[in-house]
């Protein structure tokens, strides 16, 4: 293993950074050439590949977003598209390549593996939806930037006596929603993974009024309808004010926490170590505070984990 690629691909997460300054920092320790491919997999097609060095990565730790861009790519879908990149990948003498994002982004190294090049996937996406991994890198960062909008927003909530509904990213996962209502405190949070009672809503916001509440948060994943339609749905179901804030992708940029660029150092060393080890077609993951790998080929097909304890604790605590 002399050279290694490293790219990021699919939606950008917080850390993205620390994880590719990871990689070409242990690449270059061990005496490896890393070479960063930019704009993702439709990069990787087109061979715009160059050689890092130590300075390349310098002062990027902090920074939210990618240095190496990133882009969705429907060309990399098709075989035709993903033999140009291994065309690519060996005309550049690569031996090996990390690929750090998302579902797509893994799928797109899945594809590469099958193809008999080897590749690493590092789970880097805000939603938490990637399986074999408790967090994904971004994750933790998103969820305190949504913390911080509901902080803020209750504010103005109990000033004007409202119900606020904020609507957060999530179409397939709704961790981001779960994990940042249970937080905020809010009254009702819903998700793609449970099913929602209108009728049990409207209970429990006439009771809190009844018992002198003066307003209340709703939280709700993308997934699930925008918070425009659901604001519909209650004004119909209920005669209550409510005010829609959507926060967008305000939830994507921004500066990793601590907690972000730890686990993205970690996992990137880590990528490096499995090429190393001549382990091609894993994707890294951390369980109980400890780094692992899976068969990329077959993790894909495992369910995102839904936290059933922590949804049905946000009810218990919203009463």
């Amino acid at each position: 293993m002399k050279k290694i690629g490293v790219l990021t691909s699919g939606g950008d997460a917080p850390g993205m950074n620390a994880a590719i300054r990871a990689v070409v920092r242990k690449a270059i320790f061990h005496g490896m050439e890393p070479y960063g491919i930019e704009q993702g997999f439709s990069g990787l097609m087109n061979g715009n590949i160059k050689k890092l060095g130590l300075g390349s990565v310098g002062d990027i730790i902090q920074r939210g977003g990618t240095i190496l861009r990133s882009a969705r790519c429907e060309e990399f879908k098709t075989r035709e598209g993903q033999l140009k990149g291994v065309e690519q990948l060996k005309k550049f003498e690569l031996d090996g390549l990390v690929v750090i994002g998302g579902d797509g982004s893994y799928r797109g190294a899945k594809a590469l593996t099958e193809h008999g090049f080897p590749c690493v996937g590092v789970p880097a996406t805000i939603d938490n939806d990637i399986p074999g991994t408790s967090h994904t890198i971004g994750f933790d960062t998103a969820l305190n930037t949504v913390l911080s909008a509901i902080d803020n927003i209750r504010d103005t909530a109990s000033s004007h006596e409202r119900t606020f509904i904020i609507e957060v990213m999530g179409r397939g996962a709704g961790d981001i929603a779960l994990y940042s209502g249970l937080a905020g405190g809010a009254e009702t949070i819903l998700i793609p993974e449970a099913d929602f009672d209108m009728n049990d809503i409207c209970d429990r916001l006439q009771k809190g009024q009844e018992r002198g509440k003066k307003h209340s948060i709703i939280v709700v994943a993308e997934g699930v309808m925008s918070g425009t339609e659901f604001g519909e749905k209650l004004k119909e179901a209920i005669d209550i004010e409510t005010r829609v804030s959507v926060l967008g992708h305000i939830q994507r940029g921004g500066t990793p926490t601590a907690n972000d660029r730890v686990l993205a150092s970690r996992l990137g060393a880590r990528a490096v170590e499995l090429l190393m080890e001549g382990k091609g077609g894993r994707a890294l993951g951390i369980e109980q505070n400890k780094i692992i790998d899976n068969d990329i080929l077959s993790i894909l097909d495992e369910p995102h984990l839904f936290h059933e304890d922590i949804y049905k604790l946000s009810k218990e605590l919203s009463i």
